[in-house]
């Protein structure tokens, strides 16, 4: 039996069939001043984010050994079924983009950076980086520590940007559609990715997990804004004078949760920086 994602053992009273991952490796961080050793999951809090209970950042990297497209596959389809749910991507387009972004998690970039959608910094990123050689030298990309991380941070990516939206509007088993979509919004620049997302789809027989998350309730076939409950964000461009507290009394959101859904790691703002702010959920 494939080892479920070591992270899953801290959230098991709420997964079904979770199985724990043992932690082979660790890397440590590359600013001396800041060293870093692995703390093994079950040590790691939980947060309850609104959306289901994340474990808590303790600032240790972790890194999770790969051996195959299969082991990658059960060890992250639990986490894309639950971005399914909270969110409304098919969790065979994000296994299919975690398998193929994070060279099935050996690639160099997941294994420094546990990013494993290829996400770079982007303006107003605010945590964590490294640099990675990709379509230019020594580029931004983003860096977690613990790929959960990655994939919610994903998750947010491709809702909270408008030229996504249109995907939301697809059926929620069209894992076909959703392929070409994200070419077509420009995700990634190479002009075969939805055939290699679909052919990794099929191979790997990912569209099951969608058709598990719709046996749950939330209705195959349907478009994902009708059939999923998707939290709806604000977002706010950060102005001179603003601060974690005044922001988070403008919108009635704690500090806390301005921290977790823009991965601030302290409290410093800069002006221009464009925050997520969560309002309500909504079925739509």
């Amino acid at each position: 039996m494939m080892r479920k994602i070591g992270l899953l053992v801290v959230a098991g009273s709420f997964f079904i069939g979770c199985k724990s991952k043992k932690i082979v490796t660790a890397t440590t961080d590359h600013r001396p001043e800041k060293p870093k050793e692995v703390t093994v999951a079950h040590k790691i809090e939980k947060v309850d984010d609104g959306l289901y209970v994340m474990p808590e950042d303790t600032g240790e990297f972790i890194r999770f050994d790969i051996d195959s497209p299969q082991q990658y596959i059960d060890t992250f389809s639990d986490i894309a079924q639950m971005e399914m749910k909270a969110y409304g991507i098919p969790a065979s387009i994000t296994l299919a983009q975690g398998l193929l972004e994070s060279g099935i998690g050996r690639g160099e970039l997941a294994q420094k950076t546990n990013n494993h959608f290829g996400i770079k910094c982007h303006t107003g990123w605010q945590g964590d980086f490294d640099h990675h050689d990709d379509d230019e030298k020594g580029e931004c990309f983003r860096k977690y520590n613990h790929p959960m991380y990655s994939y919610r941070d994903h998750s947010i990516f491709l809702t909270g940007r408008s030229r996504y939206a249109f995907l939301f509007d697809l059926p929620n088993d069209d894992y076909k559609e959703w392929a070409k979509g994200l070419r077509k919004a420009g995700y990634a620049t190479d002009r075969r990715y939805p055939e290699k997302l679909i052919a990794l789809i099929e191979r790997h027989n990912l569209h099951h997990y969608d058709t598990a998350v719709a046996d749950a309730g939330y209705g195959k076939g349907e478009k994902t804004q009708v059939a999923v409950a998707r939290p709806q964000f604000a977002s706010h461009i950060v102005q001179a004078g603003d601060t974690l507290y005044s922001i988070s009394k403008r919108y009635t959101v704690s500090i806390n949760d301005l921290k977790r859904w823009n991965y601030l790691y302290d409290n410093n703002l800069s002006v221009g920086q464009k925050l997520t702010v969560k309002t309500e959920s909504f079925n739509k």
